[in-house]
């Protein structure tokens, strides 16, 4: 695990990472963001009662934040059996999950967005072998929880913990059916704590209690019930609490920073856990990616801007967690009301990602991923200057790749016709012909020259062109790229040549119009 770091320098901390992962999960679970951190405060109540010592606390903290990290690994098989997995998950928490009541559910559920004859084959497999198929699903999500949490860097007794999810204390759970002590603690802690969670946000202290009364000896350990009810005082004011910054004050790593490959890592994990949400998106965000941070390197963005294309591509999909299933597998024409769910993701992107302090560039990158130059992308419709160069690199990458790979409602485009629509996309005015030659390079496209920026500016063209921008006089220039004041000189000749303009103003205008305004921001210097 990384080390603590002093200081305010660039990075970001582990547990808002973590923090920002659990939020994702509310949404694959259909659930209210902070649901997973209002769950840890509970949680954390009854490791109080318990007297549970600093091990088994980080133990119940981090299995907490990801108990249900598998919850959309298995997404794809509940949208075929349950039709809108989000609402299945959702509304199952008013359910003690085991007999009648939990199986009239099942079959309620199961097809309901089917054609009846597909329907009906569905409700006789469940019928003729319902635990064997509950079973079938659950062990593919436990698998995939395991997976994942050690993936991230948590301990194996999360992964162990996290495997458990669907057990229950009377031995009626899956995929094993162990019970009592046979359940890790901080499975059985966690699973009351999150429960409890959903019913009292729905129903209030009184309604969450009797609920675990109810269940208590089946569901839930009693002794913890116990515990829980030790804590109604606690638990009445949990509403008035602000439940991010309460959450990482109990976060066992709360001062554990992570910078460069660590931070890659982890958020190149992120990008692989919202990829599993449909089987034709795994590895998507990665590709993405390597894609994206190669072409701003190429078009000679300054290192902290292609570390920053790169990161917000690999979580640049986390909102898709926030779409069911049977939206995004819907192999026929789209629905109003499907579209505007899909319109939403990129914000959900954004709004998961904005809370990690130094993250915010690559959150407000991330969410504009989908954004156009003419105004027509979403989810805010922004255009022309309002668009960085990092935005449009991602958007032309994203696009790319979305085109080279299989979707619902169409097969893979070969590469020369993915090519030949990103070009098509740049004549409408909706890509940025720079971002798009530089694209289409690194996948392999040949073009004649070297790749360049807006106008044929070179890479160094648009160093000096987005200083200039930002206020800098030629002697400022000349020192933020270690050039001579001459040279610099001699660029602008060019960048007014290649522009059009005739002066300082009308460069400015054409740098912010082509998304080069604070490229170097950072002060970073390119030999």
């Amino acid at each position: 695990m990384p080390t603590p770091v002093e200081g305010n320098g660039q990075g970001a901390r582990r547990a808002e990472v973590l923090a920002a992962l659990s939020i994702s999960i509310d949404l694959g679970l259909g659930l209210p963001m902070e649901h997973v951190l209002r769950s840890s405060l509970l949680a954390a109540m009854l490791a109080d009662e318990l007297d549970l010592d600093d091990e088994q606390r980080a133990t119940v903290y981090y299995t907490n934040l990801v108990l249900w990290i598998g919850c959309h690994a298995d997404s794809h098989e509940f949208s075929r059996w349950f039709g809108d997995d989000l609402a299945m998950r959702r509304d199952s928490y008013q359910l003690d999950w085991s007999g009648l009541p939990y199986l009239v559910y099942l079959v309620r559920r199961t097809g309901s967005a089917r054609p009846l004859p597909m329907r009906t084959r569905l409700l006789l497999t469940l019928l003729l072998t319902p635990r064997t198929r509950m079973a079938a699903l659950i062990h593919s999500h436990c698998q995939s929880a395991g997976l994942m949490a050690e993936h991230i860097g948590l301990d194996r007794s999360v992964g162990e913990a996290v495997a458990c999810a669907f057990e229950r204390w009377d031995g009626n759970g899956l995929p094993e059916g162990r019970s009592g002590a046979e359940l890790p603690l901080a499975t059985r802690v966690v699973q009351l704590a999150e429960v409890c969670e959903v019913h009292l946000r729905t129903h209030g202290t009184s309604g969450a209690l009797a609920m675990a009364r109810a269940r208590s000896g089946r569901q839930f350990d009693p002794s913890l019930v116990e515990a829980l009810l030790r804590c109604r005082s606690r638990i009445n004011v949990l509403p008035d609490q602000d439940v991010w910054s309460r959450a990482l004050e109990l976060a066992p790593d709360r001062d554990v920073m992570l910078h460069g490959d660590d931070l890659d890592v982890m958020l190149r994990a992120l990008g692989d856990f919202a990829d599993l949400k449909c089987p034709f998106t795994v590895g998507h965000s990665r590709a993405v990616a390597d894609l994206a941070s190669a072409a701003a390197g190429r078009l000679g963005l300054p290192p902290s801007d292609v570390a920053r294309v790169r990161r917000a591509a690999y979580v640049h999909d986390l909102g898709r967690m926030g779409v069911p299933n049977s939206v995004w597998e819907k192999p026929a024409t789209l629905s109003e009301s499907d579209r505007e769910r899909i319109r939403l993701y990129p914000y959900l992107t954004g709004r998961i990602l904005s809370r990690v302090q130094g993250l915010q560039a690559e959150a407000s990158i991330a969410e504009a991923h989908r954004e156009r130059l003419d105004g027509s992308g979403y989810p805010r419709g922004l255009s022309g200057s309002a668009l960085p160069m990092t935005q449009r690199i991602l958007a032309a990458a994203d696009s790319y790749r979305g085109s080279v790979e299989a979707r619902p409602h169409r097969p893979a485009l070969d590469p020369a016709a993915a090519a030949a629509r990103l070009r098509e996309e740049v004549r409408a005015g909706r890509l940025d012909k720079a971002a798009v030659d530089a694209v289409l390079a690194e996948a392999g496209h040949p073009r004649a020259g070297r790749s360049s920026g807006p106008a044929g500016l070179t890479a160094r063209e648009v160093e000096v062109l987005s200083l200039v921008a930002c206020g800098c006089t030629t002697s400022e220039v000349a020192r933020r790229l270690v050039i001579s004041t001459k040279t610099v000189s001699n660029h602008l000749e060019h960048i007014y040549l290649k522009a059009g303009v005739n002066n300082r103003a009308g460069a400015a205008l054409f740098a912010a119009e082509h998304g080069l305004v604070g490229a170097l921001e950072d002060g970073a210097t390119t030999p």
